[in-house]
């Protein structure tokens, strides 16, 4: 008889995952967590029991707990496990040996992991190879974020925040992007870069390291690690690269058409041909570009891979496009760094290259905000118009520090400051005309303006 296993924050994307893929494992699963979101709601749907608050009597039965990254040692369940003598786990130490007994592809990297992440799973599933997967998102067209699969593969993602990504011991370790973040938990660039070093140098002993070499601090990196002898191939756009994509065009719709190539010494090889992307935004070629060398490690058959990478549509709140009404296009992001949203409003750009674009921020943790706020302020060159809300605390104190302090420094004919997040929707009502784009950028709770908006445009559609 398989374990009852509890997790304690079980809402949140990373716990729900987990719970999901132990379910359809055939563990007893029950979670616990302060409020029950939709994650958490989709669970209870599925039959696993969560009880909302924390309480020393949910973990009864319970041989073993898993803890989300935000529950520290004084949480009445860790503390009654502790008395009970049951093991507690974080995230990182589970999976680690969850993992073991598959072929393990991990995603990290600042920016891009979860659609990468995504698209493997997707390509891998699509193939008939019933891979086991944790995304940080839905994937839109499987409408799930985990899959306990029987086949031979594991799929990722792999986090950085807590370091929880140091666990996991790949066989394939895929790094987009590196640029300072979470810094509550890596005071400076060079501790966060230490840690992708000590995840790059997990991986099992026949392992591969992607990185994506467009990037100068990436690029170094794999410098870095080839230099130390841990097998390491780069991915990307440029010329440099051991794959490559060469052809790049962007169609009339305002997608990316592409040709993978993978090159040895002098020789190159084409991989793939006339491979047309079904997302937008050339940051996603270079994701295309990481799924494909994966298959290529793999190697799967890569005429069958492009295939499904370019049918590929995307995982939730990444250029989610949440509906259109009266020819206005709603969509939600989860855009919560300077490089992040300047890269997803360079997309909807070349998507929608006639639109106005009305960007609504909403700020993801007062330390991140502080500390890139110059970053910030610069990122939103490709939005006619800019909303940005107060900050989302997210697991911070709250300071007096306000995103007021970032808009006093953008230009005020197209930049406002917004306190309630909901009060942008009259605002957007008075503005918005047929043809214009809104996309939500928020990490928060922020996400509930899109389906308010819908409904107000809805009542201007039938008035």
């Amino acid at each position: 008889m398989k374990q009852h296993i509890h997790l304690i924050g079980i809402g949140g994307t990373g716990l729900s995952a987990i719970a999901r893929l132990l379910h359809e494992s055939g563990y007893t699963v029950t979670g616990s967590d302060q409020t029950q979101g939709p994650l958490a709601e989709a669970l209870v749907r599925d039959g696993i029991r969560v009880s909302i608050g924390h309480q020393s009597k949910n973990i009864a039965n319970a041989n073993l707990v898993v803890r989300s990254s935000a529950i520290g040692d004084d949480n009445p369940e860790v503390q009654a496990a502790f008395a009970a003598g049951i093991p507690v786990l974080k995230r990182s130490e589970f999976l680690g040996r969850f993992m073991q007994n598959k072929v393990s592809i991990a995603i990290a990297g600042t920016h891009g992991k979860t659609t990468t992440t995504g698209m493997i799973s997707y390509m891998l599933h699509q193939m008939k190879l019933d891979p086991s997967y944790i995304v940080g998102g839905t994937i839109q067209q499987l409408g799930t974020n985990a899959h306990a699969g029987h086949g031979g593969y594991f799929v990722i993602e792999a986090d950085e925040y807590d370091r929880m990504f140091l666990g996991l011991n790949p066989n394939i370790a895929v790094i987009t992007y590196l640029e300072l973040d979470h810094p509550d938990i890596y005071p400076s660039f060079t501790e966060y870069r230490q840690a992708f070093y000590e995840f790059a140098s997990s991986i099992r002993a026949d392992g591969n390291v992607l990185v994506c070499g467009d990037q100068p601090e990436a690029l170094d990196f794999s410098k870095e690690l080839i230099a130390r002898n841990i097998p390491c191939k780069t991915y990307g756009l440029e010329g440099w690269n051991d794959y490559q994509a060469r052809n790049i065009q962007l169609s009339a719709n305002g997608y990316f058409t592409l040709d993978a190539w993978y090159q040895v010494g002098s020789e190159c090889h084409p991989l793939a041909l006339n491979i047309t992307l079904a997302l937008p935004g050339k940051h996603n070629v270079q994701n295309a570009l990481a799924a494909l060398a994966t298959a290529h490690i793999l190697n799967l058959d890569m005429q069958m891979s492009a295939l499904q990478i370019a049918s590929f549509t995307g995982t939730g709140r990444r250029f989610e496009i949440s509906t259109v009404i009266n020819d206005i296009t709603l969509i939600d992001d989860y855009a919560h760094h300077p490089t992040e949203i300047r890269t997803t409003l360079a997309a909807v750009r070349s998507r929608y290259q006639q639109a106005r674009i009305f960007a609504i921020w909403q700020p993801h943790t007062y330390s991140r905000t502080r500390l890139l706020r110059l970053e910030f302020t610069q990122a939103f060159s490709d939005a006619d118009r800019v909303f940005i809300t107060e900050i989302y605390a997210s697991r911070e104190p709250k300071e007096e520090f306000s995103s007021q302090d970032l808009v006093n420094q953008m230009d005020p004919s197209r930049t406002r400051y917004i306190h309630k997040y909901m009060d942008v929707i009259p605002l957007l009502k008075q503005e918005l005309k047929p043809g214009d784009v809104v996309i939500v950028l928020s990490a928060g709770d922020a996400v509930v303006i899109n389906p308010a908006l819908a409904t107000e445009l809805k009542g201007l559609q039938n008035g």
